[in-house]
């Protein structure tokens, strides 16, 4: 049997002709604990990132590496959608920033995509969000683990079984309460992904689980 690929959060990809950028979010379906999308974010930070379809992955020495050229990369599905909107900036919120200046070069801003659009007002801000397919959920950097007693760390990725990309580990980001490198939770004991990943295990029973390999 082949070993268990990990996809993780922050990992360098590259297609078959150079580096895409780095893995940014890991798109699942609940309903059969699979992964089935990367959002990978190219090297220009102002640029959206792309969903990449899992059959297109290999994993290799922590590096995702996918089957298909810098092209074809570019030609994949837009990761987040964003939208211009009046109104003054907040205070904080998920935006990238205001103006025009947003709306060029390949960035998939809908208010300014198409054409035909009029004056902004200098109040106008863009706002992104992010495309998740129906039916499924994403986990990203910075989502917390929760245990039935209270939080116990952040996500790092997934260990996946090549075969039929099914999830069988939830990864802990390092850093967690037990020191070690990496510790992975059986998919088993999750119970859900939504506002962070929730396990029906006390700290005491993730503590005592074998370091993963």
């Amino acid at each position: 049997m082949a070993a268990e690929a990990a996809f993780t959060i922050g990992a360098r990809a590259s297609c078959s002709d150079g580096s895409c950028g780095e893995v940014r979010r890991l798109i699942i379906d609940p309903a059969t604990d699979t992964v089935t999308h990367l959002v990978i974010q190219p090297g220009r930070r102002q640029e959206a990132g792309r969903l990449v379809p899992v059959h297109l992955v290999d994993t290799a020495a922590g590096e995702i590496r996918l089957r298909c050229t810098l092209a074809q990369f570019d030609q994949l599905d837009y990761a987040e959608e964003f939208d211009l909107v009046e109104g003054p900036m907040p205070d904080s919120g998920d935006f990238v920033g205001g103006g025009l200046e947003y709306g060029t070069g390949n960035t998939p801003y809908s208010a300014v995509g198409g054409g035909g659009v009029g004056p902004i007002s200098e109040h106008a801000r863009t706002i992104r969000e992010d495309v998740v397919p129906v039916g499924e959920t994403e986990v990203g950097p910075g989502d917390r683990v929760h245990a039935v007693d209270g939080e116990i760390g952040r996500v790092q990725g997934f260990l996946v079984n090549p075969g039929d990309d099914r999830v069988t580990h939830v990864l802990l980001q390092e850093g967690h309460l037990w020191g070690r490198k990496e510790v992975a939770i059986p998919i088993s004991a999750v119970t859900g992904v939504d506002a962070g990943v929730r396990v029906n295990l006390t700290k005491e029973q993730v503590g005592d689980l074998p370091p993963a390999k």
